[in-house]
């Protein structure tokens, strides 16, 4: 932020920051935290890192009765806001370089419009996120039909998924960390997958800008197929702010899995490099975005599984960076998963308002989905998708927002 910036400005945004009075002076620095961790310690208190808080409003009521809650917590300078409804991220308000806050997650202000018209914004997607092809799939021998949803396959659990189901939620917090707990738990049968499945997702803002999502699922009864994952779309700049081809991409991935029209995995697994897929070395999302690769064609875009480099020593893996230049944001992802779906919101088509009553167009967003990857089960030389009785998925996903 400018040494010259009027006070009055300087305490707004501090306000958005959740800040006092006396910590407004420490926006006017405009310092990075960088450096030792004392010294870093020492900014995030100036700038209000620390003050870990989280509320519960209303936020509507279904069709049926059941009460849906907004769940908002921070720790002073990010600002996450939760929905019980698909245990959806509905905001997420984050500084730019010079401490302008704005929410950079695209959603709506309303339940209703959740219902009707989100293409699973910010939503906790299950019981298998992404596609499996023709809804159909066999688990020793016995075949299972999900409802079909995207053209003649199922996306995202089918037609009533996860992210359209009203999940319990506690509130966790630490010394270090604020969030929600969100648990559902998905009877035998439903949407046409065996096994009673018992997910809990937990999402946790810690004092140093992380996002923390850990997923935890066991069945009982039968065996069965989970995919979780989350589905909130970025823009940087701002929600409704407009194209995300300018924002910088470095993707983690030496290979992709190539799709045929219907967006259904072939099985390959193709080396990125020489294709429009090289995220490897930064580059702007929008500068091979209309190339005439065959697979761009077929996705208006990219709507791809990657596959992620090598985990790390904690099971951890670098996933992805994202830079927006001119207001300097950056959201960097790490994942134990061993793949992410990177979408370039193609097949928004301005036919919705959202949060800022902005119309979201093509290319307005970008969603980033770590998981195991589309249609797995009937690809063998996938990663298993398969869940047993008495055995316990588990994975992490961290956000970090930051500056740059």
């Amino acid at each position: 932020m400018p040494d010259n910036l009027p006070r009055r400005q300087v305490l707004r945004t501090a306000g958005a920051l959740g800040l006092g009075a006396a910590a407004a002076g420490a926006l006017q620095t405009g310092a990075d935290a960088v450096g030792t961790p004392d010294k870093v310690a020492a900014m995030d208190a100036q700038r209000g890192h620390g003050r870990l808080d989280i509320r519960k409003d209303p936020f509507g009521t279904t069709p049926d009765g059941q009460a849906v809650d907004v769940y908002t917590f921070t720790n002073g300078r990010v600002t996450i806001s939760m929905l019980t409804w698909g245990a959806t991220i509905q905001r997420v308000d984050t500084p730019d370089r010079r401490g302008h806050t704005k929410n950079i997650s695209l959603g709506f202000d309303n339940l209703p419009d959740y219902a009707a018209l989100s293409p699973y914004f910010g939503a906790t997607v299950g019981r298998y996120g992404n596609r499996i092809a023709k809804g159909k799939f066999s688990i020793d021998g016995h075949a299972y039909q999900i409802p079909i949803n995207n053209g003649e396959n199922a996306l995202h659990g089918g037609t009533i998924g996860f992210d359209k189901r009203v999940w319990k939620a506690k509130v966790v917090q630490s010394s270090s960390a604020v969030g929600v707990a969100f648990t559902y738990v998905s009877p035998d049968g439903e949407m046409g997958f065996p096994g009673e499945l018992t997910s809990k997702v937990t999402y946790t803002l810690d004092k140093h800008d992380n996002l923390r999502i850990d997923y935890h699922a066991t069945v009982t009864g039968k065996p069965t197929i989970q995919n979780l994952t989350n589905h909130v779309y970025f823009n940087l700049a701002g929600e409704g702010s407009g194209s995300i081809d300018g924002h910088i991409l470095q993707l983690n991935a030496p290979k992709f899995t190539p799709v045929d029209a219907g967006l259904i995995p072939t099985g390959e697994l193709t080396p990125v490099a020489g294709t429009p897929f090289d995220f490897n070395q930064p580059t702007a999302i929008g500068a091979r975005l209309r190339d005439d690769h065959p697979q761009l064609v077929i996705g208006r875009g990219y709507d791809h599984n990657f596959v992620l480099g090598k985990a790390g020593a904690d099971g951890m893996r670098f996933a992805a960076r994202f830079w927006e230049p001119a207001a300097g944001r950056t959201v960097t992802v790490h994942t134990s998963q061993p793949g992410a779906q990177f979408y370039s919101g193609n097949f928004l088509d301005g036919t919705f308002q959202g949060i800022g009553n902005r119309a979201y167009r093509q290319g307005d967003a970008f969603a980033f989905e770590t998981q195991h990857f589309p249609d797995s089960p009937n690809q063998p030389n996938f990663p298993s998708t398969v869940l047993r009785p008495g055995e316990v998925f588990t994975s992490t996903t961290v956000y970090t927002f930051g500056t740059k």
